[in-house]
């Protein structure tokens, strides 16, 4: 619910399937039932939110992937280069369970669980 829905079309034109989960559940939704349903479906977490990680770390789950955009400007055109490029680079990560980190500076993935 923190990056715009926009970025879901912008990720669609780049060859990705993209969700908003405005568009699959309901927005006050607990974080637990947002990681349900991408375990369930296989989707990758994209979000601005550092808290998917922290739970991830605190549950030591092993999926789903999270990706987070820290320390960047939020929208669409700012985000969408950085993403396109961590989702190819850590495609193999994502698929067994990752936590990606996206800053200005780097880009790195942890592969789940975090322990």
């Amino acid at each position: 619910m923190n990056l715009s829905p926009t970025l879901c079309s912008m990720l669609a034109a780049a060859g990705f399937d993209a969700t908003h989960w405005s568009d699959a559940g309901e927005p006050d939704a607990a974080d637990t039932v947002l990681m349900e349903w991408a375990r369930t479906n296989e989707a990758v977490v994209v979000t601005h939110d550092l808290d998917f990680g922290i739970l991830l770390a605190l549950t030591r789950a092993v999926g789903p992937s999270v990706v987070q955009v820290r320390g960047l400007d939020a929208s669409p055109e700012s985000v969408l280069p950085l993403l396109v490029g961590a989702l190819r680079q850590f495609s193999d990560e994502l698929r067994q369970g990752a936590l990606v980190t996206i800053q200005p500076e780097r880009m790195r993935a942890r592969v789940l669980p975090i322990r």
